[in-house]
């Protein structure tokens, strides 16, 4: 339950004066549905405002505050045309007020002649006249702080208006119990929390009371993972010990990497302790993550229990099947998969295979958890692409069976710092060489001026035998652009290379998407034309050519992951970066990275580097809250002393039941890191 103190703040954002139903609506477009929301809510900077008796022109450029009273409205002849206030001064200069759209009754309303009017806006210079663009109106000679904090806005809302909210929002806020160790906080030189909040909105260069803010939503972060992995290494599961008689079975084509054997001994050793295994497997495109997982499958099976691998699409979910079944061909173990896909008779065998223990592994997507399926004995849960799974997905998947145990695996290398904030409860492994036989892509950046010859090339790749990817430009925000970039690039393909084209994109259905994948994956198809759809998992050996259209317009990790699509068969691959005129800095350095090296963990670190945390950390594709006030910056410098401290407070000063536990406790639910801990008690 949380805390009665924090109620005021865990208000409807309705609870502050002067929000109603109107402005509810702009607040939550800005994702402020409640008083902690407004509060957290922090300005990106300030206007500083001159207060003024009397206009003068030196103070052209400069936001002024000053009282003027209207003359006279000069109405412009067109619709589009502004609206003029002349107004003058006390000792009767002239300034002309400027309002762009709207009705010019409503700028009469909002300055009618001959009254006193406090003003506030950009003093400019037009020509030789002073002009003020859409001012700021104050009530009487009041209304006007010298400096005023600038907020993130939409439509519906100005930054004075919210200002106001804010200033409620912080009068709610308690006093808070300290959750920080002594000796940090005076180290840092931070000041207590509420007192950190007022001064943030105060003061946006106010460095102490941010850093103290972003601090201590990095160490709830961390004391929530701290908590998860206490309380789930405390359930007792079931020890799963093989005998090895089923992986001496398997018939491998050359011998694990000593990367694949270290980290095999690795699960190997978590599944033989009651504790329940937590671990990720960090391993880039191609380094052999699915041979770890079946031999942890196999493991399993020859414990005597079952294994489920959650993939996180259909079509992912049905090529591991079929290569789980070539790998372990002639083996006593049973494979099944199902997906969304699977209705009628054959989901009910399945279903009934599961229940009595006759199906060993199940392989398939979300389905795999619903509610109507029961396993005999779960005893393994393995999980690909882990960054598509919060950690309240990761803590529901444990909910099936006694505690099973979970690998997850992310072909996404993570830098140290992020694995620490997202993957904080878990183990990690890593795969950090590659099987014999893999060559490096050959990475060549070309200007778009070279499109032409990039055609050329496809055909002859094309008449060789060979298959090739195009991935289409990320053209903004918007799929519908995206999705027109590539139906105008198949369609321009097409009209040279005819039926040999395909095109795949995200706003086709899973049916339809698959249909297409299998006629690429069977060679009925030369090249596909794709939006990024294609970034995880697809696996045609024949395809040894990507081409990625205006690649500057990627993130680095994104363009990895693509370049992962070739390179899958033994032959040598080529990736084409196609790259627009004018480049920035960080997109050369990036270009020239992916040309230089092949080596997913340094382009992970480097990344981090030229791009920050925020967009790294996939909140958006994980359903996982991110952080709202920690930045990139302090994310990297804060959450090794925030991991200490969530640390040290467990191992040294009680855990959540001494007096620092307990204001620690409500740390946890003002920054709503409680999910995980309440998921996983009740689980």
């Amino acid at each position: 339950m949380r805390p009665d103190i924090l109620n005021p703040l865990f208000a409807e954002v309705t609870a502050l004066k002067g929000v109603g139903p109107g402005l509810a609506k702009p607040l939550d477009k800005l994702g402020l549905h409640r008083v902690v929301d407004v509060a957290f809510h922090l300005p990106t900077g300030f206007i500083d405002r001159v207060p003024r008796d009397e206009l003068d022109m030196a103070d052209a450029g400069r936001t002024i505050a000053i009282t003027l009273t209207p003359v006279d409205y000069k109405i412009s002849a067109s619709q589009r045309g502004p609206t003029r206030v002349h107004a003058i001064d006390a000792r009767g200069n002239y300034v002309s007020l400027i309002y762009f759209g709207g009705s010019s009754g409503w700028v009469k309303k909002l300055l009618p002649l001959n009254e006193p009017k406090r003003v506030s806006g950009k003093l400019e210079m037009y020509g030789q006249e002073l002009q003020i663009v859409h001012p700021d109106l104050g009530d009487g000679d009041e209304g006007f702080r010298e400096r005023e904090a600038i907020y993130p806005l939409s439509e519906g809302l100005t930054s004075r208006r919210l200002g106001q909210f804010v200033h409620e929002a912080i009068e709610r806020a308690p006093d808070l119990p300290e959750w920080i160790e002594p000796g940090v906080k005076a180290k840092h030189q931070w000041p207590a929390w509420r007192d950190a909040l007022a001064r943030a909105h105060a003061d946006p260069s106010d460095t102490k009371a941010r850093e103290r803010l972003a601090y201590d939503e990095l160490f709830a972060n961390q004391l929530a993972f701290m908590l998860v992995r206490a309380s789930s290494r405390a359930r007792r599961g079931r020890a799963l010990a093989g005998d090895g008689r089923l992986r001496d079975m398997l018939k491998l084509p050359y011998a694990p990497t000593g990367a694949q054997a270290r980290t095999i001994r690795e699960i190997e050793g978590d599944l033989a302790q009651s504790a329940p295994m937590l671990r990720l497997l960090q391993g880039d495109v191609g380094s052999g993550k699915t041979l770890v997982a079946t031999m942890a499958l196999l493991i399993a099976v020859e414990a005597g229990a079952q294994g489920a691998f959650l993939a996180p699409t259909e079509i992912l979910a049905r090529q591991h099947f079929e290569t789980l079944q070539r790998t372990l061909a002639g083996l006593p173990v049973n494979v099944a998969v199902l997906t969304g896909r699977d209705k009628g008779r054959v989901r009910e065998s399945t279903l009934m295979g599961l229940a009595d223990g006759s199906i060993d592994i199940l392989i398939g997507t979300h389905a795999i958890f619903q509610e109507a399926v029961g396993y005999k004995d779960l005893g393994l849960v393995v999980v690909d692409e882990q960054h598509r799974f919060g950690v309240a997905q990761r803590l529901l998947l444990q909910g099936k069976g006694s505690a099973p145990h979970l690998l997850a695996m992310t072909a996404t290398p993570i830098p140290r710092t992020l694995t620490l904030a997202q993957y904080g409860e878990m183990d990690v492994s890593r795969l950090d060489e590659m099987p014999p036989g893999r060559q490096p892509i050959q990475t060549n950046v070309v200007g778009e001026d070279r499109l032409a010859d990039v055609v050329e090339g496809i055909g002859r790749h094309l008449d060789s035998g060979g298959q090739a990817y195009w991935v289409c430009p990320l053209v903004e925000e918007s799929e519908n652009s995206d999705l027109a970039a590539a139906e105008a690039r198949a369609a321009a393909l097409q009209s040279r290379f005819g039926n040999r084209i395909g095109l795949v994109h995200g706003r086709m259905k899973p049916a339809e998407k698959d249909a297409v994948m299998a006629c690429f994956a069977s060679g009925e198809l030369g090249v596909l034309v794709a939006t990024t759809v294609i970034e995880v998992g697809v696996d045609v050996p024949n395809a040894t050519l990507i081409v990625i259209e205006h690649a500057d317009r990627f993130g680095l990790a994104q363009l990895h992951q693509l370049r992962g699509r070739v390179g899958r068969g033994s032959g040598r691959s080529i990736c084409l970066l196609i790259r627009g005129e004018a480049l920035s800095e960080t997109s050369r350095a990036r270009l020239a990275l992916m040309k230089d090296t092949n080596d997913g963990f340094r382009i992970a670190e480097e990344d981090l580097r030229l791009r920050g945390a925020g967009e790294m950390l996939g909140t958006r594709q994980s359903g996982e809250q991110g952080f709202r006030i920690a930045t990139p910056e302090q994310l990297s410098e804060l959450l090794p002393i925030a991991n200490d401290d969530a640390r040290l407070l467990i191992d040294r000063d009680g855990g959540l039941d001494g007096p620092r536990g307990q204001a620690a406790r409500t740390a946890l639910y003002l920054f709503e890191r409680d999910a995980g801990v309440q998921l996983l008690r009740s689980g």
